[in-house]
Parts: C-alpha cells; sequence; structure tokens
C-alpha cells in the first residue's frame, strides 16, 4: 500500500471539517475511501483528537478506543442519570480536552448510544445546553451495510418506553437540536466496471428486480479456478470448519506460536483478543495478514514508497524463520513477519508548562493498560463477511448459508470482489437475500456530495 494521496473529493472533505464543519456524518458505497480519510484526518488535523468506534476490532483498525471504555458507559441501555454516575474524573479530562471526537462505524451506533454520548460531552465540558459540549464530531459509515445489533427483551421495552423511533443512531433525540451534514463520497476506487457498479448500488438501496439478480446468479455459477480464493461466509462455524479443513490437509512443517502479554492480561481487551491467543501454521497455509505493518513505508520492487501489508493483505506462509518468525509470500514478494504489539489504552490529560505564553497547555496522552503480542496473521481459506469489511479481492467465493440475516449483508459480501469475473457463489442469491431498511434509504437521501455545485464554497 502506498502512502496516502487523497482524491480531489476527499481533500476537499477533510479542509471542510478542518475549517467549518460542526457534526459531519461521512459516508459512502463500498471501495470509496472512508477508512483513508479518516486516517489521514486523524493523522494530519491540527486539533486534539480522540477517535473511537462501537467495536474493538473497529477501534484497533483505525488506532482508536471503543466507545465505552472512552467515556466509562456500563453495557446496555443508558439514561442520563447512568452517563452521570459513570463518568469518572479522568473520563472527564479527557473529554474537555478534545477539539474533535471521531467515531468510526457509527452506523453500528445505537440511538440511545449517541445520546449518551451527546450528555457526557455536555456534562464533561460544562456547557449543559450546547449540542456535544461544543465537541467537533466527525463520524465514519455506511447504514446500507452495518447496522446496530438489535434490542431484545427488557431492553427492547426501555428503548420503546424511552420514545426511540428506532435503533438507528440518526434517530437519536440530539438531532432535534443539532444538525448533522451528510457528505457521501462518490469516487469507488475498488470497482472499475460500470455494470457492476450499478448492480452493486442497485443492491446497496434495495432498488433490486429478478433481472439483477439473475445477473449476479449467472456471473457466479461456476467453479474456482484453483482452491486458494478466499471464501465469504455468513458466520464464524463455516470460517471455522473450512480453515481447519484446510490445514489439516496439508502435510508440511507446522508451528505453534503462543501469544503473551508485555503488561497487563486479557481483562483489559475484555476477554476480545485481537488475533489468537495460539496461532497454528503449516508451510503452505493461506493467511490474512490483521495488523498494518509496523514499519514505514519502503521502496518496493517498482520503486514505490509503500507498505509491505496492510490489514486485510492475503499471503501463503513459504517458511518458518527463527524465532518468532514466518515467512510470507504476499503480492510476488516474500516478508519476514514477526510478533506485533496490540495496545489497549485510556487517554489523560497533561499539563505542560508553555513559556511563550505563561499559561499550562493541555495535551492529551494514551496511558497503556495492557500490551497483547502475537504474530499479526489468521488463516484465511476462509472469513466472515463481517471481518471482509473494508478489503478487496480479486477473487471471491461467497458462501451465503441459508441466507443474509441482517440489513446490509449480501451487499457487503458482494462488493469485496473488483468484478463479477471475479465473483463465485456457493448457491443462487435470493431476492429475500437482500435487505434493506427503509429509515436507512430515507435518511440517506438527505446525502450530498463533498464536490457538486460547491457545496462547501471551495
Amino acid at each position: 500500500m502506498s502512502e496516502v494521496k487523497l482524491s480531489k473529493e476527499q481533500l476537499a472533505l477533510f479542509e471542510y471539517i478542518e475549517k467549518d464543519g460542526q457534526t459531519v456524518f461521512v459516508t459512502g458505497r463500498a471501495g470509496t475511501g472512508k477508512s483513508t480519510l479518516l486516517g489521514y484526518l486523524r493523522d494530519n488535523t491540527g486539533q486534539h483528537v480522540v477517535v473511537c468506534a462501537p467495536t474493538g476490532v473497529a477501534a484497533y483498525n483505525v488506532g482508536g478506543i471503543t466507545i465505552h471504555s472512552l467515556f466509562g458507559f456500563p453495557f446496555g441501555v443508558l439514561t442520563a442519570s447512568d452517563v452521570a454516575r459513570h463518568l469518572g474524573r479522568r473520563a472527564r479530562e479527557v473529554l474537555r480536552g478534545i477539539d474533535m471526537l471521531i467515531i468510526d462505524e457509527v452506523s453500528m451506533v445505537s440511538a440511545n448510544l449517541m445520546d449518551a454520548i451527546d450528555v457526557a460531552l455536555r456534562t464533561a465540558r460544562g456547557k449543559p445546553k450546547v449540542p456535544f459540549g461544543g465537541c467537533k464530531i466527525v463520524m465514519f459509515g455506511d447504514p446500507y451495510q452495518l447496522a446496530p445489533v438489535p434490542a431484545k427483551g427488557q431492553e427492547l421495552e426501555q428503548l420503546v418506553e424511552m420514545d426511540y423511533k428506532s435503533q438507528w443512531f440518526f434517530d437519536a433525540k440530539v438531532w432535534l437540536a443539532e444538525r448533522m451534514e451528510i457528505f457521501e463520497l462518490v469516487e469507488i476506487f475498488r470497482q472499475r466496471d460500470p455494470e457492476f457498479k450499478r448492480i452493486l448500488n442497485a443492491i446497496r438501496v434495495g432498488e433490486v428486480n429478478e433481472e439483477i439478480v439473475n445477473q449476479i446468479n449467472a456471473a457466479g455459477n461456476r467453479f474456482p479456478p484453483h482452491e486458494n480464493v478466499i471464501r465469504l461466509a455468513t458466520i464464524n462455524n463455516i470460517v471455522d470448519a473450512v480453515n481447519a479443513n484446510r490445514l489439516e490437509k496439508l502435510d508440511t512443517e507446522e508451528r505453534f506460536f503462543e501469544s503473551s502479554f508485555a503488561t497487563g492480561d486479557a481483562s483489559a481487551f475484555n476477554n476480545s483478543l485481537p488475533a489468537e491467543r495460539v496461532l497454528h501454521l503449516k508451510i503452505g497455509a493461506q493467511v490474512m495478514f490483521i495488523k498494518n505493518d509496523d514499519q514505514r513505508p519502503v521502496k518496493n520492487s517498482d520503486g514505490v514508497m509503500s507498505w509491505r501489508w496492510v490489514n486485510g493483505t492475503i499471503g501463503k506462509v513459504v517458511a518458518f524463520g527463527e524465532g518468532n518468525q514466518v515467512l510470507v509470500e504476499a503480492d510476488g514478494e516474500v516478508h519476514t513477519v514477526g510478533t506485533s504489539t496490540w495496545q489497549k489504552v485510556k487517554y489523560l490529560v497533561e499539563e505542560e508548562f508553555n513559556e511563550a505564553t505563561g499559561k499550562f497547555d493541555e495535551t492529551i496522552v494514551p496511558e497503556i493498560l495492557a500490551e497483547f503480542k502475537q504474530i499479526p496473521l489468521r488463516l484465511a481459506w476462509a472469513v466472515t463477511v463481517h471481518k471482509s469489511q473494508g478489503q478487496t479481492y480479486d477473487e471471491v467465493i461467497v458462501d451465503m448459508g441459508s441466507g443474509a440475516f441482517s440489513s446490509g449483508h449480501t451487499y457487503v459480501a458482494l462488493s469485496r470482489v473488483r468484478s463479477l469475473d471475479g465473483l463465485y457463489l456457493t448457491k443462487p442469491i435470493r431476492l429475500k437475500d437482500i435487505q434493506v431498511d427503509q429509515a436507512v434509504v430515507e435518511f440517506m437521501g438527505q446525502a450530498k456530495p463533498p464536490i457538486a455545485e460547491d457545496p462547501l464554497g471551495i
């Protein structure tokens, strides 16, 4: 992956967020560069920023922290009194010191959790009548791809009593007082085929007929050209079974790599570790990198500055090195892969005397709670549709199993592949597999492109 270079619309949106945007939602179809823009904003903003996400995996992917860890929230439905009770001194200090809060995968954030974020920021920043306490809020995600986990039982009853229209983040009560600007990135970098783009967009928004379904099924109704085409499945059981079966068939040298903790333990990660406790590999195993390269970009064989691998890169184990080292061939080059470190952090506010102003400046710094070490690989003959989020493949086997079980599931799976030529189906897609929430369609109808008839005044 080469060094980040923004497209014209990404750059326009970055500049708008930096100068003017107060509450911005950045969305876009799969492959439009939402993650790229988020990373660039995080690394290049001139403001004090904290990045958070609703899940541990999403937080790790963007170098952030989970929402519940940042705010100290318990899980479940939250009232204003719950927020005030759990908002500790350190959390208040951090929230007072930030200028911008970036929320990734915001479509997985419930309306109730969004309101809790609002209440916490108002409380911590001492501005009870100002939405989000005056903090700039920048959200990234695509409601057509990921939905919040549905509430059930008592939690659902509580939300009904609290008069929530739906669980979607855009139905939070804070939006009655605060205007959300919605920008949709439109340039797709993943697919180049105009016809496939048209089909995917129809599936994304639910404007699908038998003709489109038949077109997808006709393209995917064939055998893969080789046995290493990655399989996307809807549930973990299928993925685990496929990977275990393929690994068992390899009659080659094997190694077991034990994880370790440099500081802290699994409880700091809420027992949801970012990599395997024990990684079992054999020579010839197909693997996926689950963390970006820790080293700075280097020149590749074409003389271009690039990272050796990024989160999601697919490769093959070709040898084992000394100690905890694995040699992996990826994109035509062999890389020596060692142990990586994942950190669980919390944010603190430190004061430093500024001699020029004669005042103390507040700086937000991370404090490490735990460090988990492991080889940044997992078996990858198969992965879940959810874990394929944000990835791009030349060839994909889509295994919908008994069918899609959530809004956007089929769209996410199909949009991982670059073209129809690389799509293979284990069974035909059905019209009922394409699920779209009408509330999302209505909300997304408000989105505008970053570059249109000079909408940003540039």
